[in-house]
């Protein structure tokens, strides 16, 4: 159970401080306020015929543009500052198998990236008024979506760690692979906004499930060498 550890020393030291939390919430919250001025109840002062059913296909996708980017800060950090710090080859000298360093990393930024998406959710559901029968299932959609964020780009911070230029490879690489679980996780989205049930999302979900444990295996045999010099 070393990976509870690596989770518990990386939430730790981000909450002592909050810095990356913070910055995550604070854009996520920035990019759905400019959305709603600019799609929301707000733009039909400026654009008074503004069709609602436009706004019901933008918005599950504006929710996860928030969610990703915001999720980026996070992802690029995750390995950044361990290098930064010396401490990476520390962590590779640890008794345990170098897939427990990528399990203690995905729950770190697992927690990160949920508290930023509980804190930016309501706001999202308040700005463009929607009225959530489903909550269950909304949940679902998002936690299966971000699952399949941050399996990914936990192996891909991994991967580009040693890079000079990571912070611009890793959304190079990591949004092409994604298509699959954002396309699927928005159209998902916007189902259970508008009030739909399970089986409305049978097949997306399915998506976003088989996409998860593909890459969840797939870091798991691969990681001892992504993460190598």
């Amino acid at each position: 159970m070393k990976f509870l550890e690596i989770a518990r020393k990386d939430l730790l030291a981000e909450f002592r401080t909050k810095q990356m939390l913070n910055s995550m919430v604070i854009f996520a919250l920035l990019v759905i306020v400019i959305f709603s001025f600019a799609f929301g109840n707000e733009a039909t002062i400026f654009v008074p015929n503004l069709n609602k059913k436009i706004v019901d296909l933008l918005a599950p996708g504006m929710l996860w543009i928030s969610f990703t980017f915001a999720g980026m800060l996070g992802l690029s950090r995750s390995f950044a500052g361990e290098k930064e710090e010396g401490c990476l080859e520390g962590l590779k000298l640890c008794p345990a198998e170098r897939s427990e360093i990528y399990n203690g990393k995905v729950l770190s930024n697992a927690v990160l990236m949920f508290l930023m998406e509980m804190a930016t959710l309501p706001i999202f559901i308040v700005l463009f008024s929607y009225e959530i029968k489903n909550i269950l299932g909304l949940i679902v959609v998002v936690f299966l979506g971000t699952f399949g964020f941050i399996f990914v780009g936990t192996l891909l911070s991994a991967l580009t760690v040693n890079t000079r230029t990571r912070e611009i490879l890793l959304p190079v690489i990591l949004f092409p692979v994604l298509i699959p679980v954002i396309l699927s996780a928005v159209s998902a989205t916007g189902i259970m906004l508008s009030n739909g049930n399970f089986s409305d999302v049978a097949g997306e979900l399915q998506i976003l499930v088989v996409y998860d444990l593909i890459f969840f295996v797939v870091a798991q045999m691969v990681f001892e060498y992504t993460i190598e010099d």
